[in-house]
């Protein structure tokens, strides 16, 4: 099975699960900004590790707990969604990298003042 053919399904998983919990999941701890950014499918397509991002917080432990309690249901969904043998077991996974960009971007900031007023005094 070559890799494109995998990174094709894990698109479309990112993109159905995206779909399921955005528009059939009703439980209230699903709330606030959040998003799929995406899916890693192992090459049999038994399990696919799905990253979630989240704005806020105090979203993410209640958000990440709800996922997962849900995972049953969208794997079930993403079956009757996709055509595909087998639906893989979902396995949700905080993506923390939205704040390890602002991260670095704010110790970048801090670098950049600490260096100019050393240049203006030259």
């Amino acid at each position: 099975m070559s890799y494109q053919r995998i990174d094709r399904i894990s698109e479309e998983v990112r993109r159905e699960v995206d779909a399921i919990v955005r528009e059939q999941l009703h439980d209230p701890r699903v709330k606030g900004t959040f998003s799929i950014t995406r899916a890693d499918v192992t090459r049999d397509l038994r399990y696919a590790k799905v990253y979630v991002s989240v704005l806020e917080d105090a979203d993410r432990a209640p958000l990440m707990s709800a996922l997962k309690k849900a995972a049953g249901f969208v794997r079930h969904e993403l079956g009757r969604r996709m055509i595909i043998r087998y639906a893989p077991e979902i396995l949700f996974e905080a993506d923390h990298n939205i704040e390890y960009g602002v991260h670095i971007a704010t110790v970048l900031k801090q670098v950049q003042s600490e260096v100019e007023p050393d240049e203006q005094t030259e």
